[in-house]
């Protein structure tokens, strides 16, 4: 599992075998991940461990996770993204 203050180790489990999921992960993590309290982090980083299909679906919005935290930090991944690109 990945520990919270290895941030090149998140960084390199952004990368994933889609580039849909990679443009959403990477940016998040190397911008917005310092910031988060740390279950959020744990949370995140039980992200990382679902499947490439399951995690397009929930962040392309054709499913949801059962997971409500897994769902919430997805949503979280979305809202922080889009605010970020705005600027």
């Amino acid at each position: 599992m990945l520990n919270s203050s290895d941030k090149p180790r998140l960084i390199w489990a952004c990368r994933r075998g889609m580039l849909e999921l990679d443009v959403i992960l990477t940016p998040f993590v190397e911008h917005e991940y310092d910031g988060l309290e740390e279950a959020q982090r744990a949370t995140f980083r039980r992200l990382l461990e679902c499947d490439d299909p399951d995690l397009f679906a929930w962040f392309m919005g054709h499913d949801r996770s059962r997971d409500a935290a897994l769902q919430g930090m997805v949503e979280h991944i979305l809202e922080r993204n889009q605010v970020r690109n705005q600027r």
